[in-house]
């Protein structure tokens, strides 16, 4: 790994959650995947978001050498065409032989963005467990002020079966800020929990608290680029409007000097943090397994 972090060990970082296909990559994007494979990220799981960018993860993952996730986010399952689920189950029939496809996602729900119908996306989000289910994939969750209700509804439409996906398979709680009792809750249904550029901010209490705390089974790491970047890149939204967005945009690079925080918190080495990741990444989504060098797909 670059730029000094690679703390003497030969492990491949996984971004388990990037939206490469996002706008603010466009002018740039082999730029970012250069970048990121430098830094030592050697792969990233691409989720969807709505029906239109399906293909363009696939796509995106397949000339890349990354993978990828089917689904619709929370926020933009109101403007779905009618048909929209059967599109969706119709993909991942097509493409259930691809090894490039590891998950579900991004699927969810959202407490806060407001004006959103929370009766249509618990429809949404229960239907696409369901077609989880049936593809025997795990899912990757958006749970932003949604902890509760999304816990009982993966308790009614189960994937996971129990704590590690003893009897199913979980995922991954993807930005994940909730309480102590809320993360016992997702892991004991399986579940892995995602922490990235937030851990990053002083202020951010419990989610560091949290990292520091939890199993070493229980996290993985992700950027969410080009979203939630981490302290070092955060402005303000006065510095926003002044600077442009581009200044404060997260990409897949960053992921190592984001679990550098993480290895503070827990007092491990990087290369602990790193290897543990990995092994977390292969256990949530274990399609990256075959996606791996070999000596990296064998690591404990």
């Amino acid at each position: 790994m670059s730029d000094g972090m690679s703390d003497g060990m030969n492990d491949v970082w996984i971004d388990t959650h990037c939206h490469l296909d996002a706008p603010e990559f466009d002018a740039d994007r082999v730029a970012v995947h250069v970048r990121a494979r430098a830094a030592g990220v050697g792969l990233l799981v691409l989720p969807a978001v709505s029906s239109a960018n399906l293909d363009a993860v696939r796509t995106l993952a397949h000339a890349g050498g990354d993978a990828y996730a089917l689904g619709y986010h929370p926020l933009y399952v109101e403007r779905e065409p009618a048909d929209a689920l059967a599109t969706l189950e119709a993909a991942l029939q097509a493409h259930a032989g691809d090894a490039r496809l590891v998950a579900v996602g991004e699927i969810g729900l959202d407490g806060f963005v407001p004006g959103l119908d929370p009766q249509v996306q618990a429809r949404c989000c229960a239907a696409q467990l369901g077609l989880a289910r049936e593809a025997g994939l795990p899912v990757i969750l958006h749970v932003r002020r949604s902890a509760d209700p999304l816990l009982a509804l993966l308790r009614r439409t189960r994937v996971a079966g129990g704590r590690g996906g003893r009897g199913g398979q979980g995922g991954i709680a993807h930005a994940f800020n909730g309480s102590a009792q809320q993360a016992r809750a997702f892991l004991d249904l399986g579940f892995k929990l995602g922490f990235g550029g937030a851990m990053t901010q002083a202020r951010a209490l419990q989610i560091r608290r949290l990292a520091a705390e939890l199993p070493a089974d229980a996290w993985v790491l992700e950027t969410d680029a080009p979203d939630i970047p981490p302290a070092w890149l955060y402005r303000s939204a006065a510095e926003r409007e002044r600077d442009g967005a581009g200044h404060h945009r997260n990409e897949p690079a960053e992921l190592p000097r984001i679990a550098q925080t993480l290895a503070e918190l827990r007092g491990l080495s990087l290369a602990e943090v790193a290897r543990q990741s990995t092994a977390n990444a292969l256990a949530a989504l274990p399609r990256l397994a075959a996606l791996l060098p070999p000596t990296e797909a064998a690591a404990p």
